[in-house]
């Protein structure tokens, strides 16, 4: 009955996902029509005063189609999970492989086989919407890369995924056929795993994207490290990591914990920043590190990760449940149940974000504060977000929705303003 139920209405889920889109393209649209607050017209915060009125208006269309396309993702994902429980594939490739005398042969291939099977339809189903990011990005002059590195930097993507869901999707799926709380398990062994990865992250897998060197300017590292220095950061380098080929983009950060800190600018930036600039924007991500961000950020996504398996494991009970009764699913913790939990997984992620939104604009604007201190001047800060926004074209001031479920950081409008406001009582 479930799988009747389910199948025979695949136009109205359809339907509803194109009436979501439009709606979202026409929010977005009418936001768009007043991208700042009257009382910010003509101040250091307003785009029109540094941008030129063509590059302007591309800003605002290209922000509000980036926009669009975060927000369909996400319900998107969510239709191709749902064909593939609900449309019974996913329990035909189960069932294939079960039957399939070679793979009997090889029991411990079967699961990295299946998730090769949904990794690579969930690719395929979403190749157009990363097709249209890519194009547009490169149109409005942000991307720089060409097809060829491109398709390589999906391969990886492609390639980390598989061995990360697969090595997860094992220890799930045993869990869950051992019965019990599986997701209170399942999150004791995925703290370990979350420090691992913080740990890992620059030395092991952002090589595998771009090139780092040591910083070529060692009278500017000399610098950045004396500030480092006053941060109580034990650096004893400056990475200096080349993106110029894939983008136009302006970035640096601090990440890595214990012996794999690093500290690192991207090439366009030491290119487009002055020096002081600079010091701003390696200021800001100091502040992360000494005010335990890093630390901070990782008992968030254990606190958070705890939050959602707890929600994604009761509702993935109750859903093995009717999926069972209506031979959607061959049993809980079988293969064919796995794309039942990258859904649930995936729809409790995007009602987390909000929250964890809100938890990073207050860190970041915690770091503007720091860097600020540290410094003991503002200068340069206005010119340096100004410089962000052009380079991303990047809107100053987000809609709320767009706030509410993509801002990780303050707005670029009340980054400026609250220099300026820092500037103005500076002796």
């Amino acid at each position: 009955m479930l799988r009747t139920n389910m199948l025979a209405r695949p136009r109205t889920y359809v339907m509803a996902f194109i009436l979501y889109a439009a709606a979202i393209a026409l929010y977005l649209a009418v936001a768009m029509r007043q991208p700042i607050p009257p009382y910010a017209a003509g101040t250091a915060a307003d785009p029109a005063t540094f941008l030129d009125p063509e590059l302007y208006e591309r800003s605002l269309i290209y922000s509000a189609q980036r926009n669009w396309l975060f927000f369909i993702s996400y319900p998107w994902e969510w239709l191709v999970y749902g064909w593939v429980v609900f449309s019974g594939l996913g329990l035909r490739w189960e069932q294939r492989l079960e039957q399939s005398t070679t793979w009997n042969r090889v029991k411990w291939l079967k699961l990295p086989l299946f998730v090769l099977l949904l990794q690579t339809f969930v690719f395929v189903c979403f190749l157009p919407i990363r097709l249209t990011s890519y194009t547009l990005s490169r149109a409005n002059g942000i991307s720089t890369q060409g097809w060829g590195s491109w398709l390589r930097d999906r391969a990886v993507d492609f390639g980390v995924d598989f061995i990360m869901l697969s090595l997860g999707a094992a220890v799930v799926l045993w869990l869950i056929r051992r019965g019990g709380r599986w997701w209170v398990k399942l999150w004791l062994l995925s703290v370990p795993v979350t420090l691992f990865l913080m740990y890992i992250q620059p030395v092991v897998i952002d090589p595998l994207y771009n090139d780092f060197k040591r910083l070529s300017n060692a009278q500017l590292e000399a610098k950045l490290l004396a500030l480092a220095d006053k941060a109580n950061i034990p650096a004893d380098r400056v990475f200096e990591v080349n993106v110029s080929e894939k983008t136009n983009a302006l970035n640096a950060y601090v990440n890595g914990i214990g012996s794999s800190l690093r500290i690192v600018l991207w090439d366009t930036t030491l290119e487009r920043l002055t020096e002081q600039e600079i010091m701003v924007i390696m200021a800001h991500e100091m502040g992360h590190y000494a005010m335990h961000h890093l630390e901070w950020s990782a008992v968030g996504a254990i606190g958070s990760s705890l939050v959602g398996l707890a929600l994604s494991g009761v509702a993935a009970e109750h859903l093995f449940r009717r999926l069972r009764k209506g031979t959607l699913i061959s049993a809980p913790g079988a293969l064919s149940s796995l794309p039942v939990l990258l859904l649930l997984l995936s729809v409790v992620s995007f009602a987390s974000l909000p929250v964890a939104n809100t938890v990073s604009r207050q860190a970041e604007h915690a770091a503007d504060r720091y860097a600020f201190e540290l410094l003991g001047s503002t200068e340069g800060a206005v010119t340096m977000f100004q410089k962000l926004a052009a380079a991303s074209l990047s809107e100053m001031n987000p809609p709320w929705l767009v706030k509410l479920f993509r801002a990780s950081h303050p707005s670029l409008l009340e980054r400026i303003e609250y220099a300026a406001v820092r500037e103005r009582h500076e002796p």
